[in-house]
């Protein structure tokens, strides 16, 4: 399992205001029973997979947002 960088600066942002808002409503009484679990275990994984620059969907997908640098010569 390969655990390369695959998650870009705009998409880690992104990633990290999503979860934040997710938790915070899972947080709130906004939500009850199952939801809230949901939206606790998203946000969770939003932020998890934004700090490691590596999402494992991404993997499967074949996808990769992270912009690789050119070579210095």
């Amino acid at each position: 399992f390969n655990m390369r960088k695959n998650v870009g600066n705009g998409d880690r942002f992104l990633r990290i205001i999503l979860g934040v808002i997710v938790l915070i409503f899972g947080l709130s009484d906004s939500l009850d029973g199952m939801f809230k679990w949901i939206a606790l275990a998203l946000g969770l994984i939003l932020v998890i997979t934004s700090s490691m620059q590596f999402c494992p969907l991404y993997v499967i997908f074949r996808m990769n947002t992270c912009k690789v640098k050119g070579k210095k010569k």
